[in-house]
């Protein structure tokens, strides 16, 4: 039984605890009707000095229940008391007195949470409604909660924070701490930090941070640094920064394996993949394990265990533009590792592999790619990079696969992480963006006009409702594609089949100029085919720049004829 605390109740009357107390072991049995015995271990101290405790729990079909539970030496002492008979009498008044005005309602950070949405290829948000700045970033369980870690930059691209998120549910993050920052230390004032991860180590009851360093400028510090806190989202203590046993080190991860850690790097410019192991405190680097796959170029190295299998999963090095992913596995970290196969598309879906989440739960346990869609692939800041999340699956105990899924749906609760990909169903009444892959530009209305023949651009996403379209079902396959601002649709001008032929907008006029068939070309992208010339909306001369045309053109797969279609929320 999994008990949740809210109140504690003292000589007849309640007070609020400051913080939910985290239970991580429970001993409950009855001992008169509606009374448990509660033996419980919080931070390995056991309870003492408390007389009630009010305890909320939940059946596997999710009804709730209220229990009490009392100090196990109290109960014993008073059990025969008239005073027992009094306080008992007391707290089952109060119990039904709190409950009835809704101050035993709110659940604990471990309550089970109900299934919920992630959509892949986006921004997300915290609780604030803030941008989640957690790029190429890593996650650790603690009290209940998911911790994610990642990169937080300035605009110029240079070290601002490492900051952490915390949720229970894999979709709501509230924003907790910048925990490291660039005024930790002085190395840090002008720095790049990169790929931080976090893992736990029991012994000491440390936090411990590692991250990729280099000095700002430019990369050939190729560095690993350390950090460390008592606490998972306080501040952490920089320690310092160097080379692992002189290797230079860039993109990386590490790996707590049952109480042993790893640190898996890219060296010798990224050519090679050193594993090293950890000394016991976590904070250096003891060994040279070995190295993988030399002169293959991987980097964006995530590692985790599943059934006894090590599987280990990198990208080539290809700057910031997507490439294919690989996977490796061992029976041992320290063994032999298998040779690397293809997971995913031929761009891991526009993505890069920065961590691999075991999602735990009451029936099973998924494991949850996380990816970076980074910015710099548009030539955008790494703070405008995007997340692509997804369930992977395993056809065998030493193989995996990953399908692209245009939103998943997780239940921490139950373990289940599933795919959802309806990219041929559209909401006739909600608000869509148009967003260019090769740009990250939104289509858009020229000056936002309500004319007939008005042009339609690229441009930086405003706000608009210029920049916001409506998809309904022209039949056939096709879909017409209208402006929420204008009421009109997206058409060839003058019906011309010719390349370079203007999009624009006008009145509904029942023709194939004006109807479109949204193609799916991966990793959420598509491109619209015009039903009338068969050519497809392609942005002119694949423009960076605000303000460039949006024409017809043949296909010829460039990213500037590829678009994100990303419902307004």
């Amino acid at each position: 039984m999994k008990l949740y605390i809210f109140r504690r109740i003292v000589h007849y009357s309640s007070r609020n605890v400051a913080d939910t107390i985290g239970i991580r072991e429970v001993n409950a049995q009855p001992v008169l009707p509606g009374i448990l015995m509660l033996k419980c271990i919080i931070d390995r101290r056991q309870i003492r000095h408390i007389d009630f405790i009010l305890c909320k729990r939940f059946t596997k079909n999710m009804e709730v229940h209220y229990d009490m539970a009392m100090n196990d030496g109290w109960l014993k002492k008073n059990t025969h008391s008239r005073r027992f008979t009094r306080r008992l009498s007391y707290l089952l008044a109060l119990v039904l007195a709190l409950q009835s005005i809704g101050m035993l309602l709110a659940p604990g950070p471990n309550a089970s949470a109900a299934p919920l949405s992630v959509t892949n290829g986006i921004q997300f948000k915290d609780t604030n409604g803030n941008v989640v700045h957690a790029h190429g970033g890593g996650m650790i369980k603690a009290n209940g909660y998911y911790y994610w870690f990642g990169e937080n930059r300035n605009t110029n691209g240079t070290f601002k924070a490492v900051s952490v998120y915390r949720s229970s549910d894999l979709k709501n993050w509230e924003y907790r701490n910048d925990v490291l920052t660039s005024s930790s230390a002085a190395e840090l004032n002008i720095s790049n930090i990169e790929r931080p991860k976090v893992i736990y180590n029991s012994a000491t009851g440390k936090y411990v941070l590692w991250m990729h360093k280099e000095n700002g400028l430019d990369y050939g510090e190729a560095r690993v640094a350390v950090a460390t806190s008592n606490t998972v989202d306080g501040n952490y203590t920089y320690v310092g920064s160097y080379r692992p046993l002189g290797y230079d080190s860039r993109d990386m991860t590490v790996y707590n394996d049952n109480g042993t850690a790893y640190l898996i790097s890219a060296t010798r410019v990224n050519a090679d993949l050193n594993i090293y192991k950890l000394t016991p405190d976590f904070l250096g680097v003891e060994s040279l394990v070995t190295t993988l796959w030399p002169g293959q170029y991987r980097e964006a190295p995530a590692l985790f265990k599943k059934d006894g299998v090590y599987f280990l999963i990198t990208s080539g090095a290809t700057g910031w533009n997507p490439n294919q992913a690989k996977y490796a596995t061992a029976s041992s970290i320290t063994g032999t590792w298998s040779g690397l196969s293809n997971f995913g598309d031929s761009t891991t879906y526009g993505s890069q592999s920065t961590y691999v989440v075991p999602v735990e739960g009451s029936q099973t346990t998924s494991y949850l790619y996380m990816g970076d869609r980074w910015a710099g692939a548009w030539s955008g800041p790494v703070q405008d990079s995007k997340y692509v999340w997804l369930p992977l699956s395993f056809p065998s105990a030493t193989s995996l696969a990953m399908n692209w899924a245009s939103s998943i749906t997780i239940d921490t609760a139950t373990g289940t992480v599933t795919g959802v990909s309806t990219p041929d169903v559209w909401d006739p009444n909600a608000s869509y963006q148009l967003i260019s892959r090769k740009s990250n530009k939104l289509l858009n209305v020229i000056g936002g006009s309500s004319a007939n023949g008005a042009d339609l651009e690229q441009r930086a996403d405003g706000g608009m409702t210029s920049q916001q379209w409506q998809i309904t079902d022209a039949g056939g396959g096709y879909v017409k594609i209208i402006n929420r601002s204008s009421g009109k649709l997206i058409g060839v001008e003058n019906g011309a089949t010719t390349d370079g032929a203007v999009i624009e907008q006008w009145n509904d006029g029942g023709w194939a100029s004006q109807q479109w068939q949204l193609v799916h070309v991966g990793g959420g992208y598509y491109k619209l085919k015009n039903r009338s010339t068969g050519k497809v909306l392609d942005i002119s001369s694949q423009s960076l720049a605000d303000g460039a045309a949006a024409i017809q053109w043949t296909d010829n797969g460039g990213t500037n004829q590829h678009f994100q279609i990303v419902k307004v929320q």
